[in-house]
């Protein structure tokens, strides 16, 4: 959980609220339809020179714990 509120923020005049990359406007579901149509964190990292792969894995614990709680919820 640490690591997701290093590198993870929500901030109501960033995107809608929506969960970002700290400093940066890319959002957690940009970094995961990216990964979810193909792209390797290597070529992420290629691509947007911004992240690394700390910021990545990030992404992936935030949407791991969402949807933990989600269906926590919904059992």
């Amino acid at each position: 959980m640490r690591q997701i509120a290093k590198y993870i923020e929500i901030n109501p005049s960033k995107r809608f609220g929506k969960p970002i990359i700290k400093g940066t406007r890319i959002s957690v579901y940009d970094v995961l339809n990216w990964m979810a149509n193909g792209m390797s964190k290597k070529e992420i990292i290629r691509d947007f020179t911004v992240f690394n792969e700390k910021q990545i894995n990030a992404c992936l614990a935030y949407a791991a714990t969402r949807e933990y709680k989600i269906n926590g919820i919904a059992s």
